[in-house]
């Protein structure tokens, strides 16, 4: 096992990186604060975008974040700045999950053949439906059943 690389070892243990967890406890945080499990009060810094046109609602989901555009760096990195592509990425079929774990399940499977799981350099390929790219946490872009196994 020492003489595996960190890749390898992750692979080899079916560990997640740092990166891929960190990603996928920020979507969960969203999708808490959408279905209104916290407090209305503290969620009103994530705002969903209410202009979505026919076509629009093909792509992606019916939950769209509203992407802010910052001033300063100080708010590029926020949290409610940096989940915005992520989950504007996922399909209708993940984020209108009934269930927390309904979620999980289902964003697990969604992102099963992604680069990130087990490649800590790696980012996340998103497709947007009229652009692709891949996303960071540090970069400033422009732009089934109930119970899932």
């Amino acid at each position: 096992m020492k003489n595996l690389s960190y890749e390898e070892r992750l692979r080899k243990l079916k560990l997640p990186t740092l990166k891929y967890r960190r990603n996928r406890g920020d979507m969960i945080e969203v999708y808490k604060i959408i279905s209104k499990k916290y407090d209305s009060e503290a969620s009103n810094f994530i705002m969903l975008r209410k202009d979505h046109t026919e076509r629009e609602t093909n792509r992606g989901n019916t939950k769209k974040l509203l992407v802010q555009r910052p001033r300063l760096n100080i708010r590029k990195y926020s949290f409610s700045v940096r989940v915005t592509h992520l989950w504007n990425s996922l399909p209708e079929s993940v984020v209108s999950a009934k269930t927390l774990n309904t979620f999980k399940n289902r964003l697990d499977k969604f992102w099963q053949h992604q680069d990130i799981v087990y490649d800590y350099t790696a980012e996340f390929r998103i497709d947007t439906g009229s652009h692709s790219y891949n996303n960071s946490l540090y970069n400033n872009l422009s732009e089934s059943s109930e119970e899932d196994q």
